[in-house]
């Protein structure tokens, strides 16, 4: 078995070194420096990827995706290759190490599952595929300039096992630095908006290849089920946020409307004076102040109480405790889109800002991405579906929260879309707060990876339904 390699130029003393690293294999058939070797144009498009497939003769293709130096462990390459021919992988990636800033630190990467559709899944720098298999997918492959790469990688999946190999083979040099909270709006990135559209269209040509592509006409919805005494309910689940559950309850108080709303609390065992300011808040019959018998709930189990709630309203709005509504129309405009646009689940958009209200990178979410067309099947993709999200109670209590503390509200996105037209309104009716003490604000590599392995299974799960439904 013998491997083609393939990694992008960089100055003529990182190439030199890189090659080094390669050469110690003896499996190392030849190595192709992509911009000298072979001309490329856009680095990830179709056509380097055609390129890359016509050059490589060897049982295997190996792509470094980074122009920095690269350090490889002691066998490998030999370690892969026994590993890809074992498993019968059609492509395959291991954990790394990553230095920055001097400083060297373990990367574990998270196993791909058929639910691992995002475009920023991480593989890592090195990753080998079969070269039958590239071959034949880029032979196939619509002309992309960006998302080559990604639709390779799904196409892969289709015909031969995606492999992880949880063992650390090389060294990478980091050149993103950012924390994890500034990442993570990456892929609503105006700038980014032509990476995007083609990363949606190789995505939604996958779904369709596996039976997971939506098409039929969403439900109607019959906004006379129930019998509610409010029009609107907001839901604020709660646990130790005494900085900033005062704002977030006042910029309730303070919406305008011309129907009847309350907001219900689920104060999920306090201790750190929340619950007193919410007992001194509840002294507005608005304000119905819920602590639940239960101790194991996380964020999914007190939304759970509040919608099941007697007093919750027709139409459920989310406030997350740190955050506040950025008009005093938010819940008016929101409820009227619901009746407008005739949908079960309804998302606004949001600006973000730090703790003293200031506006900060990237400012305004307003997920453009989402179309009326393919937004259901794009949500597979991305990794968040917007705020404020808002929910037609009677559906909701049939469908429930998962009791998690990450990820339940794209859960629900991902159910609702199955069967129910989600609304989109692009005005900013919502500030999100980041803080230190804000839980997105920096993460850990092992809270990301736990973080992105839910999601991913949770799309699992969700295409394996809609796979189900083409039955």
């Amino acid at each position: 078995m013998k491997i083609s390699v393939f990694f992008p130029s960089n100055s003529a003393e990182i190439v030199k070194q890189n090659k080094a690293e390669f050469e110690v294999s003896s499996l190392v058939k030849n190595i192709f420096v992509l911009g000298e070797d072979i001309a490329t144009k856009q680095f990830f498009s179709s056509e380097t990827l055609r390129c890359i497939a016509a050059a490589a003769d060897a049982e295997y293709v190996l792509f470094y995706s980074k122009p920095a130096p690269l350090k490889l462990g002691k066998f490998a390459l030999e370690r892969m290759v026994q590993v890809a021919d074992d498993a019968q992988a059609g492509m395959l990636y291991a954990d790394y190490y990553k230095t920055t800033d001097g400083k060297t630190f373990a990367n574990p990467l998270i196993d791909c599952q058929l639910g691992s559709v995002r475009d920023d899944f991480d593989f890592g720098s090195v990753v080998l595929y079969r070269t039958d298999l590239l071959k034949s997918v880029a032979a196939e492959m619509a002309d992309f300039q960006y998302a080559a790469f990604y639709a390779l990688r799904l196409a892969v999946s289709e015909k031969a096992p995606v492999v992880h190999l949880n063992e650390y083979l090389y060294t990478e040099m980091d050149d993103d630095n950012r924390k994890s909270g500034e990442k993570q709006f990456d892929y609503v990135n105006p700038r980014n908006r032509e990476v995007q559209i083609e990363m949606e269209l190789a995505c939604t040509e996958h779904l369709k290849r596996i039976g997971a592509y939506l098409s039929q006409a969403p439900k109607e919805i019959d906004f006379s089920e129930g019998d509610f005494t409010a029009e609107v309910s907001v839901v604020i689940p709660v646990k130790n946020r005494v900085r900033t559950i005062r704002d977030a309850v006042k910029s309730v108080l303070s919406q305008k409307t011309d129907f009847v709303f309350n907001l219900i609390v689920v104060d999920n065992h306090s201790t750190d004076g929340t619950t007193e300011i919410l007992q001194e808040l509840s002294a507005d019959p608005r304000v119905i102040h819920v602590v639940p018998a239960r101790t194991d709930l996380g964020i999914g189990g007190c939304w759970n109480e509040a919608v099941h709630n007697p007093h919750a309203g027709k139409f459920v709005v989310q406030l997350d405790s740190d955050d506040v509504y950025e008009t005093p129309r938010t819940l008016q405009i929101m409820r009227d889109a619901f009746y407008a646009q005739k949908c079960a689940m309804l998302i606004g958009a949001y600006t973000m800002k730090n703790f003293d209200m200031q506006t900060i990178a990237p400012g305004l979410i307003d997920h453009r991405e989402w179309t009326d067309e393919n937004g259901r099947n794009n949500a597979l993709r991305i990794n968040g579906l917007g705020a404020p999200r808002a929910f037609y109670t009677p559906l909701l209590r049939q469908m429930n929260l998962p009791n998690t503390s990450y990820g339940e509200d794209y859960a629900l996105g991902l159910r609702f879309s199955r069967e129910y037209r989600i609304g989109r309104i692009y005005e900013s009716l919502y500030c999100c707060r980041r803080w230190d003490g804000n839980s997105d604000a920096a993460l850990e590599i092992d809270k990301i990876n736990k973080n992105n392995l839910y999601k991913d299974k949770l799309r699992t799960i969700e295409i394996m339904a809609r796979m189900k439904m083409k039955k």
